[in-house]
């Protein structure tokens, strides 16, 4: 899928944990459903950092450019050194390492460690990232052109630190889920997870499926592209995924966001 549904998607996911976390007993405080959205949606970008052309690989200049140079070459020979005789040869690393479940887990795990350990300065890093990218996603046009990029890093790191100060004060969520001292900000992995995961199967709606389950094998392949049967899958940027999936996800999300705040 194109960059704003995959933003969507996230953001709809977190916001429908919420209404389950509320179902379970458990609901979020507001700020964690709002940042955890933000969060969600900007992360269900981030696989695509194996693609030269993506959003994520756009959204921080030249610095974004040469990671997705790294992680392209990376995810080539993760890829040459684990295939299988079933499959194929290929060129390039795009939509194979960045898109397993392996990959979510990692990176989100990562992230959890880095909030725990690296202070106020490491959430609001974890913050700004990821609010320059849903601000990409969600607001794709506005956002659009190198022109703007100064103006997305300004909004998303004033969206940091305002929300990292909101979720500061007693109550609002630092230490939701994880109450033990020294565990907040520990659940900002989660919806770095989800958000991955989102993107996974997004990508396998698509005609060239997506190899989820890698390193686990299927048959003869270790990268097994996972999705639907081919009549459903669509290509990325088709009218399916304007016309029909993106209103879904909207609507999913406003109904997740309203049984998540109690409202029905």
């Amino acid at each position: 899928m194109m960059g704003p549904a995959h933003s969507l998607s996230g953001a709809a996911a977190w916001l429908g944990v919420g209404a389950a976390a509320a179902a379970a007993g458990h609901g979020m405080p507001w700020p964690v459903l709002l940042v955890g959205a933000l969060i969600c949606a900007g992360a269900a970008l981030a696989p695509d950092l194996d693609h030269k052309a993506a959003t994520i690989s756009r959204a921080f200049g030249p610095l974004s450019r040469w990671l997705c140079e790294i992680v392209d070459k990376l995810s080539y020979a993760v890829y040459k050194a684990t295939k299988k005789q079933g499959d194929p040869r290929r060129s390039g690393g795009h939509r194979t390492l960045t898109h397993t479940w392996l990959w979510a887990v990692l990176i989100g795990g990562g992230t959890s460690v880095l909030a725990i350990t690296g202070g106020r300065w490491a959430v609001l890093a974890i913050l700004f990232v990821h609010m320059v990218l849903a601000i990409e996603g969600l607001l794709w046009r506005a956002a659009r052109g190198s022109s703007s990029d100064v103006l997305v890093w300004l909004l998303a790191a004033t969206s940091a630190w305002i929300l990292a100060g909101v979720l500061d004060k007693p109550g609002n969520g630092a230490d939701w889920l994880f109450t033990a001292p020294g565990q907040e900000y520990l659940w900002l992995g989660l919806p770095i997870v989800l958000g991955a995961l989102v993107h996974d199967i997004g990508d396998a709606l698509t005609v060239s499926g997506c190899p989820i389950l890698w390193p686990i094998p299927v048959g003869r392949k270790r990268w097994y592209p996972v999705g639907p049967p081919k009549a459903m899958r669509f290509r990325a940027g088709s009218w399916v995924e304007l016309k029909v999936l993106m209103p879904v996800f909207m609507v999913l999300g406003g109904v997740g966001c309203a049984a998540a705040l109690n409202v029905i």
